[in-house]
């Protein structure tokens, strides 16, 4: 058996009243009423739905935005720090060779034989 609650708001209080006879006109309109309540609701709720689904992509959109600008700036980053990282290195090249000359020099007069002329020499060059 149908229950009342189920019936669909097309149906008019005629119609009603031919499927429940033992219910007032009142009674009757009370759950038609009932029921296009209960369908406008669903309605109001789909429409929430539908608007809470393009509020996400809506966000979805601006957080894949954010993350592209993150990546790019991360990116910059990177390369900063490459960049960094290669001056770095050539400075780090130029103080051993520098290093490595002045190793060199104190070689050669560490090499002579005479002491009076290390000394000499070494307060030449300043060392």
């Amino acid at each position: 058996m149908t229950k009342l609650g189920d019936l669909q708001t097309k149906k008019t209080i005629y119609e009603l009243s031919k499927e429940f006879p033992n219910k007032t006109y009142r009674e009757l309109e009370k759950y038609r009423d009932a029921d296009r309540q209960e369908e406008a609701q669903r309605i109001i709720t789909q429409q929430e739905n539908e608007e809470l689904k393009e509020d996400w992509k809506k966000r979805a959109q601006e957080a894949e935005g954010e993350l592209s600008i993150l990546k790019g700036i991360e990116t910059n980053r990177v390369k900063e720090a490459q960049a960094r990282s290669g001056y770095l290195q050539d400075e780090l090249d130029r103080v051993k060779r520098e290093n490595n000359d002045l190793h060199n020099k104190v070689s050669a007069l560490l090499d002579a034989v005479d002491p009076a002329v290390r000394i000499k020499k070494a307060r030449e060059s300043g060392l």
